[in-house]
C-alpha cells in the first residue's frame, strides 16, 4: 500500500493560535503544503469561542515584557485583520475602576505600566467617572481608549478562509492520538489514518500536556483548567455602560476579575469568575469528568497552587456556589444591578499551565524538538496577540537547529 505524501507542515489545534499559525506558515512559506487538524467538528470550539471577546491594549503587563510587546502589536494587527476581512469589532474603550481608596495605589501602578507600554490612557476621578459612566461608581479610574471587542469566532473563520485560499487544508473531526518523530518526518496517528509531516506545530490548548505526552515527551507542568462563569444582562440594560468596566485586579493572579463587557451583538455580559474546573471541555453547569478531575487531584501542583492563594480560592468558590456573592462582586462598581439581571450565559474554561511547585506559569511556554514545536502555554493576551504570536512561533520553527536530544522548554522570547 502506498504511503500518503509527506506534508511540509501540520498544525494541530483549530483555535485562534493554531489558525493564526497555519495562516502565518502560508505567508512565510508560499506554496508549502499545510494541513490543520482539529478534533472537534468546528473551529474555535473551546477557549477561542468561550471568552470575553476583548482586544487588550497592554495595560496589565510589565513594561518591556513579551506580553506587553505582543499585546501592543496584537491590538494593531487584530484591528487591521478585522477591517480587511469584515470581522465584527469595535473600539469601545475600557474603564478600570478603583472602588475604594486602598485600590488607588494598585491602579496607579497600572497607569504607569500603560504609559510605559505606549497605551493611550486617561486618569479619572470620581466626578469624571460619573459624568462618563453614570451607572458605575469609583474613587478613581483609568480610561483605556484603545481597548476593543471582537467576534473571535468570526476571526477564526476568516483565518480559515485565508488558509484554504492559500492552498492549505483544514481537517475537522480529526483527533491526534499519537505523534511519532522520526529522522525525516513526524507521523501523526488519527482515527482517519496516519498523516506525515516534515514539521509539526501543536497548539493544544486545554489538551497541551496530553498532546505533549502523546509525542513521547514527559511534561514538567500540567494544564489545570479554570472555569469562568458568565452571565448576560437583559436587553433593557444594553446601554447600562458605554465602555468595558473592570475592577482593579489582583496582581498576583492572571485573572482580571468579574467585569462588564459590551458584546458585538449589542448586549452586555458579566464575568468571568475563576474556579477550578472538574472537566476540561464540558461547559454544562456542574460538569464533571473522571479523567480530568483525577488528573487535577493527583497533581501535586494543584494542591500547592490552592495553598498558595487560599483567600482568592475561597472568594472564587463563593462566587461559583452563590449567585448572590457573584452579584455583590459586580455591585461594588455597578450598584443598580439585581439578581434578576443575571441571565444564563455559556461559561468558558481556561487552560492554565501550573508547575509542580504550584506556581502559575504566566509566560508563553514552548517545547521543541527537531521536527516538533508544542505551544504548551498561551495565556492571555493570546487571543489579542494571536497574529504576532504566530509570527514568533513560525520564525522559531523555521530557524531552529535542534538535535533530537535537545528537548527544551522555553518562553517564547528566550534566545537559542
Amino acid at each position: 500500500m502506498n504511503r500518503p505524501p509527506v506534508l511540509d507542515f501540520v498544525v494541530v489545534g483549530g483555535g485562534i493560535v493554531g489558525l493564526a499559525t497555519a495562516h502565518e506558515l502560508l505567508q512565510q512559506v508560499p506554496g508549502a503544503s499545510v494541513a490543520l487538524v482539529e478534533k472537534e467538528d468546528r473551529l474555535a470550539a473551546h477557549q477561542s469561542g468561550h471568552n470575553s471577546g476583548v482586544i487588550h491594549a497592554g495595560v496589565y503587563y510589565e513594561p518591556g515584557s513579551l506580553k506587553a510587546r505582543l499585546s501592543h502589536a496584537g491590538l494593531q494587527q487584530t484591528l487591521a485583520f478585522c477591517q480587511k476581512n469584515a470581522v465584527v469589532h469595535q473600539q469601545c474603550g475600557k474603564l478600570i475602576l478603583a472602588v475604594t481608596p486602598a485600590e488607588v495605589a494598585p491602579l496607579e501602578v497600572l497607569h504607569a505600566r500603560a504609559l510605559a507600554n505606549g497605551a493611550a490612557v486617561r486618569w479619572l476621578v470620581g466626578p469624571e467617572i460619573q459624568a462618563l459612566e453614570p451607572n458605575v461608581v469609583g474613587v478613581a479610574g483609568l480610561l483605556v481608549a484603545a481597548t476593543g471587542i471582537v467576534d473571535y469566532v468570526g476571526m477564526c473563520h476568516a483565518l480559515a478562509r485565508q488558509i484554504t485560499l492559500a492552498g492549505g487544508e483544514i481537517k475537522l473531526n480529526t483527533p491526534v492520538q499519537a505523534l511519532r518523530e522520526g529522522p525525516a518526518h513526524v507521523a501523526l496517528d488519527t482515527p482517519q489514518g496516519t498523516l506525515h509531516a516534515r514539521q509539526v506545530i501543536v497548539c493544544g490548548g486545554l489538551q497541551a500536556d496530553r498532546l505533549l505526552r502523546a509525542s513521547g515527551i514527559t511534561p514538567d507542568f500540567a494544564i489545570v483548567p479554570f472555569r469562568g462563569d458568565y452571565f448576560r444582562l437583559p436587553a433593557t440594560h444594553n446601554q447600562i455602560v458605554k465602555h468595558l468596566i473592570y475592577p482593579v485586579p489582583d496582581p498576583r493572579l492572571p485573572f482580571l476579575g468579574i467585569h462588564l463587557t459590551r458584546l458585538f451583538d449589542g448586549g452586555v455580559s458579566v464575568g468571568p469568575s475563576a474556579m477550578l474546573a472538574l472537566s476540561r471541555e464540558d461547559y454544562r453547569q456542574h460538569a464533571f469528568d473522571w479523567r480530568d478531575a483525577w488528573a487535577a487531584a493527583r497533581y501535586a501542583g494543584t494542591w500547592r497552587l490552592l495553598a498558595r492563594y487560599p483567600g482568592a480560592g475561597l472568594r472564587e468558590l463563593g462566587c461559583a456556589l452563590s449567585q448572590r456573592r457573584y452579584l455583590r462582586a459586580v455591585q461594588r462598581y455597578c450598584p443598580s444591578l439585581t439578581q434578576a439581571d443575571l441571565l444564563p450565559c455559556v461559561p468558558g474554561i481556561r487552560a492554565q499551565a501550573v508547575s509542580p511547585s504550584g506556581h502559575l506559569i504566566h509566560d508563553f511556554l514552548l517545547k521543541q524538538t527537531t521536527r516538533m514545536l508544542h505551544v504548551c502555554n498561551a495565556p492571555s493576551p493570546a487571543a489579542t496577540a494571536a497574529l504576532p504570536i504566530a509570527a514568533e512561533i513560525v520564525t522559531r520553527l523555521l530557524g531552529a537547529q535542534h538535535t533530537p536530544s535537545a528537548r527544551a522548554a522555553s518562553p517564547l522570547n528566550s534566545s537559542k
